[in-house]
């Protein structure tokens, strides 16, 4: 199948003898291994308080550092990036390369999502075509959060969010904006919330309130057939939900 270009997504190269060390220090992953290696790294950027404000790929591909970000995101992203570029020898400007993504064999150049298999590969300036995959079935059967719909900027904690078992956060690389909140959440707390994949049946809207024994249980999120993802309180999801005309029970990953 060959690839389709997203045309909702927006990328900057980054430049300059700093480069990756200025945003080792600021995302959730380590981008270090993009020192000696054509490679593409999930991470986060947090506010001081641990929530998320924006994910991106953090890209090195023919001999270029790159930022693949949702466009949604990417003019309060860049802003904050300048503000804390301070006196470092950091440059950060607009590259114009096609995005393209698909499934099965990844041509020439292309890179695994690092998110999960099930994602395919992304490519930079290559030809694509028209979109053909319904990414967002595989993302609820997957329990894959997106930019501005599950990920939602200054509400949303990476921990919650699934972003160590899709690989988005590193626990050894050091210091960074939020550090501190995540690790503690990951270290000295249990999760009382956090995205799940529900079983869903009847019609509810996207961002309905979630309710079990009608109290309020969490909101639900992107919809594929009869299944869905929702951000629930753990504690009230036992049994049957309700969101809008519809039911929802708990629908675990087996993976």
């Amino acid at each position: 199948m060959p690839g389709e270009i997203a045309t909702d997504r927006r990328l900057w190269e980054i430049s300059g003898k700093d480069g990756l060390h200025f945003l080792q220090g600021l995302v959730s992953n380590d981008v270090r291994p993009l020192e000696t290696a054509d490679g593409i790294v999930w991470a986060a950027l947090l506010s001081p308080q641990g929530k998320y404000l924006a994910d991106f790929f953090v890209v090195r591909t023919g001999g270029r550092l790159f930022i693949d970000i949702s466009d949604r995101l990417a003019d309060p992203t860049l802003k904050r990036l300048t503000m804390y570029r301070l006196r470092a020898d950091v440059q950060i400007a607009p590259l114009d390369l096609s995005v393209v993504r698909g499934l099965g064999e990844a041509p020439a150049g292309a890179l695994p999502d690092p998110r999960h298999p099930a994602l395919g590969w992304r490519g930079y300036g290559m030809d694509g075509g028209a979109p053909e995959v319904d990414w967002d079935a595989i993302r609820v059967a997957h329990l894959i959060p997106e930019s501005g719909l599950e990920l939602v900027p200054d509400d949303s904690y990476l921990l919650e969010s699934g972003f160590e078992r899709l690989h988005g956060v590193d626990f050894r690389k050091g210091c960074y904006v939020g550090q501190e909140v995540t690790a503690r959440m990951k270290h000295k707390t249990e999760l009382r919330k956090g995205l799940v994949r529900v079983r869903i049946s009847g019609e509810a809207a996207f961002g309905a309130e979630i309710t079990a024994d009608g109290k309020p249980a969490g909101t639900l999120f992107t919809r594929s057939g009869d299944r869905a993802i929702a951000h629930v309180r753990h504690d009230r999801a036992e049994g049957e939900m309700r969101a809008g005309e519809a039911a929802l029970h708990l629908d675990p990953l087996a993976e």
